[in-house]
């Protein structure tokens, strides 16, 4: 009796979320949304759980997000999955978050190729053990054919590193007079980033009701719409997605001018 219950109410809730997708994407849909995945530790310490099980969970967080976000219609769904500070935590924190790359794109691979999603990268690759190296670059091989939704893991990644790096390319460039330091504009700033070949976020999610950067896509987050959020990322579902963009779809962007001002 109780499982046939849960199946109901797993269809009514399934039918609801069918529908909340439907009336969202009759709207626009941001093309790149970024999210900083933020609370695992705070959701396994509310239930007396070592950490390491809310980075578990949060996992299949991921794949629910990433599925919904295909069917939405966002083109890149970039997530903040290891910066370069989190090499500050515990030993045994830090090496399970290296294995989970490799348990998520083994376990939903073959899925990720059906639904034609492309996994990309933005990072230092280098730094990351062999075995987390090995998990990402077969993702990458396996799905670069495909041409619908891009995920976007930033692992390793730092904005102020990428900036640096980026700086240090140009200086380089320049002094071998490959370029001149007057030519040297915005645009050309982009080409040298992690991000050179995909559109600047529309929208950035952070879960967890911190409200900062940390560290994330500081250039390419000058215009974004920014949403923070209580819900926990391993209690943020669809549902809170499809939240987030209708209230991404309410607001009014200018970027800078005062056309549409009421």
């Amino acid at each position: 009796m109780l499982n046939k219950l849960m199946r109901k109410k797993n269809v009514a809730t399934n039918k609801l979320l069918d529908e909340e997708v439907a009336n969202v994407k009759s709207k626009k849909i941001p093309a790149h949304v970024a999210i900083i995945m933020d609370g695992n530790g705070r959701w396994a310490k509310k239930r007396n759980l070592p950490r390491v099980a809310g980075h578990h969970e949060g996992m299949k967080t991921v794949r629910e997000i990433a599925r919904i976000a295909n069917r939405l219609g966002v083109k890149v769904l970039t997530l903040y999955a290891f910066s370069t500070e989190n090499w500050k935590r515990p030993k045994l924190e830090v090496d399970f978050l290296m294995r989970l790359p490799g348990e998520f794109l083994s376990t939903y691979l073959t899925e990720l190729i059906e639904e034609n999603v492309r996994v990309e990268m933005i990072g230092d690759l280098s730094l990351l053990p062999n075995h987390t190296k090995k998990a990402i670059q077969k993702a990458i091989e396996a799905t670069k054919e495909n041409d619908g939704m891009v995920l976007n893991f930033a692992m390793n990644y730092g904005s102020r590193s990428e900036i640096v790096r980026c700086t240090q390319e140009l200086v380089k460039k320049a002094a071998k007079g490959e370029i001149h330091w007057e030519d040297i504009n915005e645009e050309v700033i982009n080409t040298h980033l992690m991000t050179a070949h995909l559109p600047e976020p529309d929208l950035l999610i952070r879960t967890s009701g911190e409200v900062r950067l940390s560290n994330f896509m500081l250039w390419q987050l000058a215009y974004a719409e920014f949403s923070f959020t209580d819900v926990l990322w391993p209690d943020f579902d669809g549902h809170c997605l499809v939240k987030e963009i209708k209230e991404f779809q309410s607001r009014n962007r200018r970027f800078g001018s005062v056309e549409g001002e009421e």
